[in-house]
């Protein structure tokens, strides 16, 4: 097949149009196409009076030879990759011996999917509850009607934190063997709408994930594999720094000689374990911040300028960056168009806010992180030290905002002014279960407060009206990735623990949906084939 890019026609086009540009590109008869399938599309708004689509198409056509010759040239016209994913290896029958996954988000799902499609029947443990059930947790709690439970909400139970998040499948990791393609065909086979593999930046959203989560769960079972919830790891074996197999807090004892370690950046306590355990565990970068929140339609004017509502285009999303003058760097993070502010705490008496949209992206407000980078300097002296400083931050938080897991907002122009807010504006918060107006300047540290205060102003000068004095601020966000990472080789394995196998956002080797399963299909395969070198040799 050929490969064609940049193919642009405007937004209204209709589909035979695309024929036509293919046809005039290629210089050729309508019978010397076989067929075609887009395998990208995306828009181009630099220009926001002449906002056009930019597809990347797969053709099967008549005398493909000829046609890369006459076009080599052309960097637009090219032989199509094969993406196709080929497992690495595949079990022997009668094996016996079995690998243990930890973690039922992303990175834990498609480790175990693949071990399962390889014929090694995983055991997953997952210390929440399963999608539907934590759902109904977290929206009673959002809502309410029901207590905090900190072992099943935003962050823990099947899915993972991504569950409640606006299911974002778009990330910027390098990935030249095509492992995405793998995740994303995956979560087609399991219920997600096809045009996730082609559309610039896809999202399946919060309440289709759900479905997609449980078809995955099916599916790894069906091929053998098991995954028990409400089931926390409290510690792991491991002798002479080989590990032997995990106990759970109810007492049951797993043999295993190879453990995936997918816990998310949440999980806390585990971190605590492995560090006692002797794990080798480091402190890493994260960022804080807030969040803000805006009506859509200002995003969608600053964005899309006539063209703002268009239905082809949706809701409209950004991405900004600012370096400040104390040297720490501001940005947005986990914009979520068209979506709401939740509440992301794991732990009693903290609040925590992240960011979810559903498919449809149309609530009435934007949201994004806005947030600054640290560095272990921040927090020296240990390597769980970066979750200290979480805690602390998101005590005073639960503190600011009156101590009833209500969040401390801020109108932007108090806060630029420096001064609490009293009321709202017209830009009504979407954080549930509330929000309690204050001054966030306390909530976190001074470096942060005037980094975040010199970048909106920067900000509103690429989208005007982002310092809207009305937009919402919501604190705080902390949870932007994991604070330690636990170190591997490039065997994928602990750099200090045999059989121990550190993955996804929690060991801090991805950040999203996309990443973390692209880490878990990498981990599996290091897993299978560690598996196969181990096995007994006859005599």
């Amino acid at each position: 097949m050929l490969r064609l890019s940049e193919i642009k026609l405007p937004l209204d086009h209709p589909p035979e149009a695309i024929v036509t540009a293919i046809l005039q590109k290629l210089k050729i008869q309508a019978g010397d196409l076989i067929r075609y399938e887009i395998f990208k599309r995306s828009y181009d708004a630099r220009k926001k009076d002449a906002i056009v689509w930019v597809y990347i198409l797969d053709l099967e056509v008549k005398n493909e030879a000829q046609l890369l010759q006459r076009f080599q040239k052309d960097p637009h016209v090219n032989p199509t990759p094969d993406m196709s994913y080929r497992v690495v290896t595949q079990a022997p029958e009668g094996l016996m011996e079995r690998p243990v996954v930890i973690g039922a988000g992303p990175c834990g799902m498609f480790a175990a999917l693949t071990l399962a499609q390889m014929g090694f029947r995983p055991i997953l443990f997952e210390r929440g509850k399963t999608v539907r059930d934590r759902t109904a947790d977290t929206f009673a709690f959002w809502k309410k009607r029901g207590e905090f439970n900190p072992e099943s909400n935003a962050q823990f139970g099947e899915g993972g934190a991504g569950t409640f998040s606006d299911g974002k499948l778009y990330s910027q990791v390098r990935d030249p063997q095509h492992y995405g393609r793998k995740v994303l065909t995956e979560l087609v086979n399991s219920g997600a709408n096809p045009e996730i593999l082609y559309v610039n930046k896809p999202h399946i959203g919060t309440f289709k994930l759900v479905g997609v989560v449980q078809q995955m769960r099916a599916r790894i079972e069906a091929l053998g594999g098991e995954i028990h919830f409400q089931s926390r790891v409290e510690s792991i074996h491991i002798e002479d720094r080989q590990v032997k197999g995990v106990r759970l807090t109810n007492g049951d004892y797993i043999p295993a000689r190879h453990v995936v370690l997918a816990i998310g950046h949440s999980a806390r306590d585990t971190f605590q374990m492995l560090f006692d355990q002797g794990v080798y565990i480091e402190a890493k970068p994260f960022s804080i911040g807030f969040r803000i929140e805006h009506p859509q339609p200002l995003i969608d004017r600053a964005r899309f300028g006539p063209f703002a509502g268009h239905k082809s285009l949706g809701a409209a999303d950004y991405k900004l960056v600012h370096h400040c003058q104390n040297g720490r760097t501001v940005y947005s993070f986990c914009m979520c168009p068209g979506g709401l502010v939740v509440a992301a705490t794991s732990e009693p008496g903290r609040v925590v806010t992240n960011g979810m949209s559903q498919y449809s992206r149309n609530e009435r407000n934007a949201n994004s992180g806005i947030v600054v980078g640290i560095t272990p300097e921040d927090y020296p002296g240990h390597p769980l030290a970066g979750i200290d400083l979480q805690r602390r931050l998101e005590a005073k938080a639960f503190e600011l905002g009156g101590g009833t897991y209500e969040a401390p907002g801020q109108l932007v122009g108090d806060f630029l002014a420096g001064r609490p807010s009293q009321q709202l504006g017209s830009v009504r918060p979407s954080y549930a279960p509330g929000v309690h107006l204050t001054d966030l300047s306390q909530s976190l540290p001074d470096y942060a407060i005037a980094a975040i205060r010199e970048a909106l102003p920067a900000f509103n000068r690429q989208i005007q009206g982002f310092a809207l004095p009305d937009a919402m601020l919501t604190g705080v966000e902390t949870r932007t990735s994991s604070p330690v990472r636990i170190k591997r080789g490039e065997d994928f394995q602990s750099i200090n623990t045999t059989g121990l196998f550190p993955a996804g956002e929690g060991a801090g080797y991805a950040g999203g949906i996309l990443s973390a399963g692209i880490d878990g299909i990498k981990v599996a395969e290091a897993v299978a084939l560690n598996m196969l070198r181990s096995q007994p040799q006859p005599a």
